[in-house]
């Protein structure tokens, strides 16, 4: 039986998220996490199910797309079929051809596995590689010390003050209450933590939510964000601290996080709090 390319719709989302947890190792390079379909699921599971497709054969799951936004496909494959050349082939044809329902014509971006054979055959199309991206990882091994900062676990009665932090630490989020009660409804987040950070006036100055993929498999952060107005006191190091320990409780291996490596910022701050730069990453990109 060949490979069958599918949009799951709802009642696949589930088999799609345990296959993405499955394939999440240390040793692996970045690649789409369980908690990036979580954090998506923001927009509610109908949204999200048109947004992921599968390739499977025999009925198992081989790959996992998300269409994280307009003419950006996220991609990630089973470890024992990155080099599988029917796969990558057949991954080729459907995001190259609009008419398959992946990606539209014109400008488009796709993020796959580093060391991939469809990133070879992306690149024997035409995709160029597009700006750098640093994954982090903190290894989770050893206790995770103090953030230094009063630390809570948001639940439903404190969405609002979340979503507060959010909308002040992105520049035009649309990140809505709702919003963040349907991202805790979805399946992902049945193992993951929405936390805050507060000063010493017991105001809310920075956000996380972290992802895990179930014991001994590493964890995501996504998203993180310092209010605008108490950026430079260090809450986002102490928040990314206390992102790490969250994940250490959840019985995650590691913590890791990707962003781009423009924001010199960030991948400062990330480092203060104990993530170890990875190699860098690329998408491929194809030009209108």
């Amino acid at each position: 039986m060949g490979i069958v390319l599918c949009a799951p719709g709802v009642d696949g989302l589930s088999e799609a998220v345990g296959a993405l947890r499955e394939w999440q190792d240390d040793g692996a390079p970045m690649q789409l996490h369980p908690g990036d379909l979580g954090w998506f699921w923001r927009a509610g599971a109908e949204a999200t199910a048109a947004a992921v497709r599968t390739w499977s054969r025999n009925g198992r799951i081989l790959a996992v797309g998300l269409l994280d936004g307009p003419g950006l496909l996220r991609m990630t494959i089973a470890p024992d079929a990155h080099q599988e050349e029917e796969l990558a082939r057949r991954l080729v044809e459907d995001v190259t051809a609009p008419e398959r329902g992946v990606l539209p014509e014109g400008r488009a971006n796709i993020e796959a596995p580093t060391g991939a054979l469809v990133q070879d055959l992306l690149r024997e199309e035409g995709w160029d590689t597009d700006e750098p991206w640093t994954p982090l990882r903190r290894d989770l091994t050893e206790p995770v010390e103090d953030p230094g900062v009063r630390i809570e676990v948001v639940g439903p009665e404190r969405a609002q003050a979340y979503v507060a932090v959010h909308r002040a630490a992105f520049d035009g989020s649309r990140f809505t209450d709702e919003g963040w009660h349907a991202m805790a409804a979805g399946p992902p987040y049945a193992e993951a933590r929405s936390l805050l950070a507060y000063d010493d006036h017991g105001d809310a100055v920075a956000a996380v939510t972290v992802w895990s993929a179930g014991p001994g498999r590493p964890g995501l952060l996504e998203p993180m964000g310092v209010h605008r107005e108490h950026r430079r006191h260090g809450y986002g190091a102490a928040i990314t601290v206390a992102a790490a320990a969250a994940l250490r409780r959840l019985g995650s291996s590691s913590a890791m996080v990707c962003t781009p490596s423009s924001n010199t910022g960030a991948v400062a701050t990330y480092k203060s709090a104990g993530y170890r730069p990875q190699p860098e990453v690329r998408d491929r990109y194809r030009d209108a």
